[in-house]
C-alpha cells in the first residue's frame, strides 16, 4: 500500500485521490479518507523528523525530555476541500483517543481546518487518550509535560485549545461537558460500546 502511495504521489496525483484509489482497491467502499491538505507537512520533534525521532527514542519515547515540537509546511498548506466540505456537513465530529499535540496537532495546524471545526454546525467531542491516568498508546505523557500539562481529562481539554464541545473519559473533567465512561478499548466490543456511547454524546450537545 506505501510503495502504491508513493507511485501515485511520484505521478503527480493529489493525495487525497490517491487515499481514494487506495481505499476502493482494499475494498473499504464505505469508508472516505481525506487527508487535512494535500500539501506536505511534517511534524519535527527536536529538531529530527518525528518518525526518526520515534524510531532512535524506541521503547523510551514516553520518558524523554522533549525541547521543541515544529510543524513544517503547515503555514502555507491549504486545507484539502473535501475536508472543508465534510466538516460542513457533519452532525458530529469526533476525535479519536490520539495525542492532541502530535497527532492532532498537526491537522489542526493547516490553515482553515481548526476553523472549520471551530464555525461548522457539528459539535466536536474528543475521547481522551488517558485511561486510568496513563496514556493508552506512545509517548502522549511526554508530549503532554513539554506542554506544560498534567496527565489528566481535564488536560485533555485544554490542549485542545477551546477547539472541544465535549470529552469523553473514564474520570471527572471539569473544562468541558463530559461524559464519563470505561474508555478501554481493548476489544472490539468495548470500541464499539464507546463509538456508540460517543455518538450519542456528540449528538446530544
Amino acid at each position: 500500500i506505501g510503495i502504491d502511495r508513493a507511485r501515485r504521489l511520484a505521478a503527480g496525483e493529489r493525495l487525497t485521490d490517491a487515499l481514494h484509489a487506495l481505499t476502493r482497491s482494499l475494498g473499504l467502499g464505505a469508508v472516505r479518507v481525506l487527508p487535512a491538505s494535500d500539501d506536505p507537512v511534517r511534524t519535527w520533534v527536536d529538531g529530527t523528523p518525528f518518525q526518526e525521532w520515534m524510531i532512535r527514542a524506541g521503547g523510551k519515547a514516553g520518558e524523554r525530555a522533549i525541547e521543541s515540537v515544529e510543524v513544517r509546511g503547515a503555514d502555507t498548506a491549504r486545507p484539502c476541500p473535501e475536508a472543508i466540505e465534510a466538516i460542513g456537513r457533519a452532525r458530529a465530529v469526533v476525535v479519536g483517543p490520539s495525542n492532541p499535540i502530535i497527532s492532532i496537532g498537526p491537522i489542526l495546524a493547516v490553515p482553515g481546518i481548526g476553523e472549520a471545526l471551530r464555525d461548522g454546525p457539528a459539535p466536536v467531542v474528543a475521547v481522551s487518550p488517558i485511561v486510568g491516568g496513563r496514556s493508552v498508546k506512545g509517548p502522549t505523557e511526554a508530549f503532554l509535560r513539554h506542554a506544560g500539562l498534567p496527565i489528566s481529562a481535564d488536560a485533555i481539554a485544554v490542549a485542545y485549545g477551546g477547539l472541544l464541545d465535549g470529552l469523553v473519559a473514564d474520570e471527572p473533567c471539569e473544562a468541558l461537558p463530559a461524559l464519563q465512561i470505561d474508555t478501554d478499548l481493548s476489544t472490539p466490543e468495548a470500541r464499539r460500546e464507546v463509538a456508540e456511547a460517543t455518538l450519542r454524546f456528540a449528538i446530544a450537545l
